[in-house]
């Protein structure tokens, strides 16, 4: 079956999830990403390798940390970058979401960046650009509902290889929220495909999707047993504006039993590292002292976000 993400040179066409996405596509991304991490550290940080090309950032959802990441990865590439805030725009009097693709087409845009919190919509977009001819249009899901985040869990892959380097060794547990979390779903697909031995999920089972286990990995619904021996602590943000109903006690409760302290890290191995995708409820999922001690690499990891996005985008515009 032909991956819609591919062109038929099996080359990245648009980045819309990492389900299915081979793996020396992965790798290659991470490969080109490290060269960028390097860039982040010169004094001039400008590259040309998008010149002259028109990257919209269609964020249809709030987001600091993606967005903000996004626009600095395109503009050290030396593109254009055109950001829509749509919620005030011409959709919201009612033109259609193709309506507003097709205008932006006419603008001669190059790629777009698209958060929605519909899940799909991003694969809606790069269906439309399809049928209407404009492939070399490249589309790029900045995370979309409950479906996928491919650039974050790209980043972490970024991060957990340069602190851990094989894959193939490793024990992984992914803490928290699983249950409305895209990022947890581009985690999982890519730590599968990349791997990994022992993939494990800690969770209240109201936070659990029912088919968790068809994924690859093992569930934990007690947080000691779980991190017991890993090598990774994946936390996740508990996303109460996605959440009907009692799904979970107290924040104090879902704390004392979920949140990641240094006594249940202790439980880990001793070098294990800590990573969030933010942003973090310090106190519910994970305490201020884990946050910020020496085995967190969450500020590392939106460092690594820029130099992966800049890979991607480049992936994209074929450079």
């Amino acid at each position: 079956m032909h991956n819609p993400q591919l062109n038929r040179h099996g080359e990245l066409q648009h980045l819309l999830t990492l389900d299915g996405l081979p793996r020396e596509v992965i790798i290659s991304i991470l490969d080109h990403a490290a060269p960028f991490t390097e860039v982040t550290e010169r004094e001039v940080k400008k590259l040309p390798l998008l010149r002259g090309k028109s990257i919209f950032n269609l964020f249809f959802e709030n987001s600091t940390r993606t967005r903000t990441t996004f626009e600095i990865a395109a503009k050290r590439l030396t593109a254009d970058v055109v950001n829509l805030n749509v919620s005030t725009s011409s959709t919201a009097k009612g033109e259609s979401l193709l309506d507003t693709i097709d205008n932006l087409c006419a603008m001669h845009a190059d790629m777009f960046v698209v958060r929605h919190s519909a899940s799909g919509t991003p694969v809606l977009i790069a269906q439309h650009l399809h049928a209407t001819g404009r492939d070399h249009i490249h589309v790029v899901n900045a995370g979309d509902g409950r479906h996928a985040h491919p650039t974050q869990g790209l980043l972490d892959m970024y991060t957990i290889r340069h602190f851990k380097h094989d894959f193939s060794q490793l024990s992984i547990a992914i803490v928290g929220d699983v249950l409305h979390s895209r990022v947890a779903r581009s985690q999982i697909a890519a730590l599968t495909t990349l791997g990994v031995p022992d993939l494990r999920v800690i969770a209240p089972k109201t936070l659990l999707p029912s088919s968790i286990e068809s994924m690859g990995v093992r569930t934990f619904n007690d947080m000691r047993e779980g991190l017991r021996g890993v090598d990774v602590v994946m936390m996740l943000r508990l996303q109460n504006e996605r959440m009907a109903g009692a799904l979970l006690p107290t924040p104090q409760e879902y704390y004392k039993i979920w949140g990641l302290t240094a006594e249940k890290l202790a439980l880990a191995k001793p070098d294990a590292i800590v990573m969030h995708p933010g942003p973090m409820n310090r106190g519910i999922e994970i305490d201020s002292a884990v946050a910020d001690g020496n085995q967190a690499v969450i500020l590392p990891q939106v460092t690594f976000g820029i130099a992966v996005r800049m890979a991607v985008m480049c992936m994209l515009a074929g450079q």
